[in-house]
């Protein structure tokens, strides 16, 4: 077990305060996660390995830390999701929520020798959903239907300038999570466990990771950025043993960045930006394995939510109108997650969308402050196919659909 204070007990009671300021289910428009942590990231639809974005733009490349000494920033996105499920003979299904308010903060600080410390938080979530008719019950019935995932991310960040244009950043991550399902009683039977598939209230994990990240200036304004995280380990879901793969394990997939920015010399208030990334989920059981499957839900074979690696392309610019404003503009694609055979499990936490575009803004106030904010659509996508039997009688045409709306603001202080 991973202890990572005097007790579990405190690391729990700690997190669930800090989940309640802090880690509300984020933006899940790349599968479940955040397209961009910082304001300035998100303006761009995402960007912010190779362009600086502020100081929680660290969360997307450590070595961004050098170019913010001395500052700490706050943040807070208004996150509206639509989900729904239509099944041909049944109906269609809305989830309730559709709101949520997640806040973000860091502070980081200059060391000697041209290297700098910062603590960041951060929230992430996204397979939340809360289906007022559970259509999974043997028919439509009364009662909710849903899963809730939240997360909760403390990064301690390390970057220093090594000189000729070259930083280099490392973050351990610590990493807290929080789960629960209702209404999932029509797949007992199918269940490694039946008594830790559904209903068990709220369940804890927590664990650790780590990112390394570089930045090289290349010359004549071009800016090469790279990151990678880890996949961070978690302890399984002990309530949730019967659902998830091996044994309730849920795992944080790993992550990797590759970008570059340009500044050109004839026009220097224009920077370009496009960057990949890869998500490699996969290579988490209880996410990439296949619905059905050989085994029962639960077992190291059992049954997930049958997503692939994800590819995200993003491409972003921003303007300096002038000394106080500067205005970002970003588009992303991302490849799909999974495909029509997956649509049952996948009715529980859509992940659909695919294109997002955004556009936002910086209003410099006076050399310490600056005002920062964003707005993000991630376009309607769905996602059809057919309801296996078994577990479900008969073969009903069952479609899954999301789009999104997030706005995002944030304020930096300069010391």
């Amino acid at each position: 077990m991973i202890r990572l204070f005097a007790s579990r007990r405190h690391w729990c009671v700690l997190a669930s305060t800090t989940l309640a300021f802090a880690a509300a289910p984020a933006a899940a428009t790349n599968g479940y996660f955040s397209n961009g942590t910082s304001v300035a990231s998100k303006g761009m639809a995402g960007s912010g390995v190779a362009i600086g974005t502020g100081i929680m733009g660290l969360t997307a490349n450590p070595a961004m830390g050098t170019r913010y000494p001395d500052q700490a920033e706050g943040c807070l996105s208004l996150f509206s999701p639509k989900r729904s499920t239509t099944i041909t003979g049944m109906g269609t299904f809305e989830s309730d929520k559709e709101f949520f308010a997640v806040p973000c903060g860091g502070a980081n600080f200059r060391l000697k020798n041209d290297a700098t410390l910062g603590v960041l938080m951060y929230g992430n979530g996204g397979m939340n959903t809360e289906y007022p008719t559970n259509f999974f019950g043997g028919g439509v019935v009364p009662g909710p239907l849903g899963v809730n995932l939240e997360q909760l991310f403390i990064q301690v960040n390390y970057a220093k300038d090594l000189g000729n244009g070259v930083s280099l950043g490392f973050a351990p991550i610590l990493a807290a999570q929080r789960f629960s399902a209702t209404g999932l009683s029509g797949f007992s039977g199918f269940s490694a466990d039946p008594a830790a598939l559904t209903d068990n209230g709220d369940d804890w994990s927590f664990g650790a990771g780590a990112m390394i990240g570089a930045t090289v200036d290349a010359g004549n304004g071009f800016t090469f950025g790279a990151s990678y995280r880890s996949r961070i380990y978690m302890e399984p879901f002990e309530k949730y043993s019967g659902l998830f793969a091996e044994g309730g394990d849920f795992d944080i997939p790993a992550t990797a960045k590759l970008g570059l920015s340009y500044n050109p010399q004839a026009n220097a208030a224009w920077t370009f930006t496009a960057e990949w990334e890869r998500i490699f989920y996969s290579k988490v059981a209880a996410l990439g394995n296949q619905f059905p499957s050989a085994g029962p839900l639960g077992a190291a074979n059992g049954p997930g939510f049958g997503w692939k690696d994800m590819d995200v392309i993003r491409i972003g610019a921003e303007y300096q109108m002038n000394p106080k404003w500067t205005v970002r503009g970003g588009l992303s694609y991302n490849t799909s997650f999974t495909d029509s055979s997956q649509t049952t499990l996948n009715a529980l936490a859509p992940a659909t969308p695919q294109w997002h575009a955004s556009i936002g803004g910086t209003m410099r106030i006076n050399d310490r402050r600056e005002f920062h904010i964003a707005y993000t659509h991630a376009f309607d996508n769905s996602l059809s196919g057919v309801l296996p039997s078994p577990p479900f009688p008969g073969a009903a045409p069952i479609s899954t659909q999301m789009s999104q709306d997030e706005l995002s603001f944030a304020m930096t202080w300069k010391w």
